[in-house]
């Protein structure tokens, strides 16, 4: 399937027309320093100025024709996925564009004003040219949609936050989702086992914490301000400074925007915000870019420690983006002082790593390093047109008709053999209570007694055959009966839980880990998985129609198998909240669906 897919700034455009059956690019197109007398353009290897001073409108209109000069050797394309920086809370997953969706997306745009702007004027630009086929929008804020609340709110109150939308968005999420993706792909793990640390360092910059699939932090905020120091960006900065200026008689509100978004960051420091040049002006003893590099470097590397400590550990540190792709000098400046992770890095492999189509992902770090440092080429285009292939050849009449039974989970718990053993005495066998829907399992006769630092909860449900590992599902309100904080974490994925007191008729005993909120799920096997359109570990929205309390479940996570039945699975307080009842059945949304 051919996708043009187009990632549009301030200055710079790039294109790509990719077929997503082979991955390959059929034609690659870029457009740099708009408004500038260097203007030029960029097709595959080859070269050339556009306009001096060339317009955004220029540059498109460049870009877009030389697509349509290339139609006879690639072929036409059959769908266009734009770039869109600020999703905001509505837009969670790629999306179809239409005139309603184009008025939200303007709205928007005061919240990205380097960003969304120039990324609608090319959606008008490329519809114009390409009314006949559909339109998508791709949204870095996305992949962050995924962040828990103590991530994603700020200390305000919650009028204040609910009247003005003020939360945590996160950006760079495409490119973030690629890079894991890549890495799970290099480190040959899935992408659930692994946690990264994704660097992406560009002209903007921002680190993300991405823990067993799912984006946990990221150095982005409300807005691309937020963060690291960047190109022409402060980055974290106290409040009090802004105050400061604008009760100065030199700045308005207009003029302060001017300069955060425009005016500070390495441009500020130095007068330029090309790290190629502060590199060589700090070599030849400049001190305002030696401070630029201190306080570029010092600012990411705080990060990777604050995210590592986040996720309690880290098993990859991806760069990725320009500067991460291409300045060895600034990684190993990132990665001074991060032994005590089990971070090394290797400085010949380091000055040597050189990224291109062939090799998109080079490991920089020591042999004996316990954590990997990896190098990934940022692929924004091919991640969005695989996104929008994935979206087009989905069956959306199957997702509209498909019926998903449901299954309610009670707070249950799967205990080892050597915890059954201390709790009901040695060689004690589960007696199946209610076989369940999926093959081999069963509800036990056998109840256990939950305790916790603040109360307890008895009677809970034991599941069989036992398991390798402990696990204990409860869902919120027992969280708050028992006092505890349980991750919400997929079965099985149990690094970094909290443990939990166990008490049944032969003692007591306290597991060290296993003490999670189920988070919501499709089982489901591969032939149902194909007439749906989705793969395993893609999120989905589902929407269950019920009497009076109809609902739509975002962030459920698909998990497929040969022994899998097709069933949705909630706990109690999401069955309750949705007035679901013995026999009710969900159905997936149409194009709602996500890579994890």
């Amino acid at each position: 399937m051919r996708i043009l897919a187009l990632n549009c700034g301030s200055s710079s455009i790039k294109g790509a027309l990719v077929e997503t059956g082979t991955r390959a690019r059929l034609l690659d197109l870029e457009v740099e320093n708009l408004g500038l007398r260097t203007c030029r353009m960029r097709v595959g290897t080859s070269e050339r100025p556009l306009a001096s001073n060339a317009s955004l409108a220029q540059g498109l209109e460049a870009v877009l024709s030389e697509v349509r000069r290339h139609e006879e050797e690639t072929g036409r394309p059959v769908a266009v996925v734009h770039r869109v920086v600020h999703g905001g809370a509505t837009f969670k997953t790629t999306t179809l564009l239409d005139d309603e969706v184009l008025g939200e997306l303007e709205r928007l745009s005061r919240l990205a004003p380097l960003h969304n702007p120039p990324a609608l004027e090319a959606i008008r630009a490329a519809r114009a040219r390409y009314s006949d086929v559909p339109h998508y929008a791709a949204f870095d804020t996305a992949f962050h949609a995924t962040l828990p609340r103590r991530a994603r709110e700020y200390a305000l109150p919650a009028e204040l936050r609910a009247a003005f939308s003020i939360r945590r968005f996160g950006f760079h999420g495409i490119n973030h989702a690629h890079v894991l993706n890549r890495v799970a792909a290099y480190m040959q793990a899935a992408p659930e086992a692994l946690r990264v640390i994704s660097c992406h360092l560009g002209n903007g910059a921002s680190v993300t914490a991405i823990e067993y699939g799912r984006s946990v932090e990221t150095s982005m905020g409300m807005t691309p301000l937020e963060g690291l120091v960047m190109g022409t960006r402060a980055g974290d900065l106290d409040p009090g400074i802004l105050f400061e200026l604008l009760r100065s008689e030199a700045f308005t509100v207009e003029k302060l925007e001017e300069l955060l978004n425009k005016g500070a960051g390495l441009k500020g420091l130095t007068g330029t915000n090309d790290m190629r040049e502060i590199e060589r002006r700090a070599g030849q003893g400049d001190e305002e870019c030696r401070l630029a590099l201190a306080l570029y470097s010092h600012r990411v590397r705080k990060y990777i420690g604050a995210y590592a400590a986040i996720m309690g550990g880290v098993d990859v540190i991806a760069f990725t983006g320009g500067v991460g792709e291409n300045s060895a000098l600034v990684r190993h400046r990132c990665l001074q002082r991060l032994d005590f992770l089990g971070a090394a890095l290797d400085e010949d492999r380091n000055r040597d790593a050189s990224l291109d189509a062939a090799a998109d992902c080079i490991d920089v770090s020591a042999e004996h390093a316990r954590v990997r440092l990896l190098v990934v080429r940022a692929d924004e285009e091919l991640a969005m047109a695989l996104d929008v292939a994935k979206l087009m050849t989905a069956k959306a009449s199957a997702r509209e008709e498909a019926r998903i039974p449901i299954a309610v989970s009670a707070r249950h718990a799967h205990l080892s053999r050597p915890t059954l053993d201390k709790l009901f005495g040695a060689g004690h066998e589960l007696h199946p209570r209610t076989w369940l829907s999926q093959t081999g399992q069963f509800a036990a006769t056998e109840t256990v007694t939950l305790i916790g630092p603040r109360g307890r909860l008895e009677g809970v449900r034991l599941m069989g055959p036992p398991r390798e590992h402990d696990q204990v599902e409860i869902s919120r309100s027992d969280e708050f009966t028992l006092g505890v904080d349980a991750p919400v974490r997929l079965s099985g994925d149990l690094a970094n839980t909290p443990g939990i007191t166990l008490e049944g008729p032969a003692g007591r005993t306290t597991i060290k880990s296993g003490l999670i909120c189920a988070r919501r799920h499709i089982h489901m096997g591969p032939e149902d998985a194909q007439r749906l359109g989705v793969s395993d570990c893609d999120t989905v929205s589902v929407a269950i129609d019920s009497e009076g309390r109809d609902l739509v479940f975002q962030d459920v996570t698909v998990r497929v198998a040969p022994s899998f039945r097709l069933e949705l699975h909630l706990d109690t307080d999401e069955a309750n909240a949705a007035g679901v009842g013995p026999g009710d059945y969900a159905r997936l949304v149409p194009g709602s669906h996500a890579r994890s």
